[in-house]
């Protein structure tokens, strides 16, 4: 069962906040089974998905948080959108091979050109009020090439809110899960006084984290986890969403958003596309779930109600 657990350090400005996905992420690779992406991509998308989930819970607000990556490999794009209840789905598009032991240099950043791009989508922005969005390489400071997504989303994490955090992430098919952790602000006059004293704390939890272990992460549930990493450290934790209040998949494509796309591409087009296949199909690319048009459908996509026929089907 998918479940999220955050956390305070007694004593130090350090939060965290550890996330499980197993039947939720399970599901998401079983309606995609009949276009199964290669090992390597099914990683970093469970690695993106739990990664997205805990930025999310994070921050709290009210909107998607929109994950991507993309570069020059055969991996052109990877995405992971998160909503404000959790709900995740992540989709990939894979336009050559992908070697079995692929990083994330070989899978999207074989000429250096990969970036990685987060989108904050405000649900309650104001007509013309764009997202805010903030894009980082997918290398290090130094030049580097990187091989996993963790360092990426932490130098963007410093960057847009000037906060030192740290992220274990690990996937496999039965489950994507990750640990944030993240030093937070201590305003006030005493702020410089007690730098060095919320370094070295943060610091030391940081040091713990960097002990856990990819086949421990994926493997031991969230309280085996902390007891081992930080029995020494007294934890405040916060109740755990679990069961419906838990991250779940969920995908927001609806025939009637297919529809519209359709209309949006011009009746010449679609009718192109009927002459030749006889129906349109369109699948969507988080999901798998696949929307059909036959010639009746589209001809009552591009007739105005008002000139349709008693009965006539509607698209949702």
């Amino acid at each position: 069962m998918s479940e999220l657990h955050r956390f305070l350090f007694d004593g130090l400005p350090v939060r965290g906040i550890l996330v499980r996905l197993t039947d939720s992420w399970q599901e998401v690779l079983a309606r995609r089974a009949d276009a199964a992406y290669p090992p390597p991509v099914r990683r970093v998308l469970g690695e993106m998905a739990a990664a997205g989930v805990l930025m999310h819970a994070n921050i709290k607000f009210n909107g998607a948080l929109v994950l991507q990556v993309f570069g020059d490999g055969p991996v052109q794009l990877a995405v992971a959108e998160i909503a404000s209840d959790l709900a995740f789905r992540v989709t990939a598009k894979v336009s050559g091979d992908v070697a079995a032991d692929a990083g994330l240099e070989a899978m999207l950043n074989v000429h250096g050109r990969g970036r990685c791009a987060i989108t904050l989508d405000r649900a309650d922005k104001l007509p013309g009020q764009r997202a805010y969005q903030g894009v980082v390489p997918l290398h290090g400071d130094a030049g580097e090439p990187l091989q996993e997504i963790a360092p990426v989303l932490e130098h963007y994490m410093l960057q847009s809110e000037q906060l030192d955090t740290r992220l274990v992430l690990a996937a496999d098919d039965r489950v994507a899960a990750g640990l944030l952790l993240q030093r937070l602000p201590t305003p006030g006059p005493a702020a410089d006084e007690t730098r060095i004293g919320r370094d070295e704390g943060f610091n030391r939890i940081a040091h713990l984290a960097a002990t856990l272990r990819r086949d421990e992460l994926l493997g031991l549930d969230a309280d085996t986890v902390l007891r081992r990493l930080f029995h020494e450290e007294k934890l405040l934790r916060f109740a755990a969403l679990v069961g419906d209040d838990a991250p779940r998949f969920a995908c927001s494509c609806s025939r009637l958003k297919v529809g519209a796309m359709l209309q949006g591409l011009g009746r010449e087009e679609v009718d192109d596309i009927l002459r030749e296949q006889g129906r349109v199909e369109v699948g969507c690319e988080f999901c798998g779930v696949k929307y059909r048009f036959d010639p009746v459908d589209v001809g009552e996509l591009f007739t105005p109600a008002v000139r349709q026929a008693p009965g006539s089907r509607a698209i949702n």
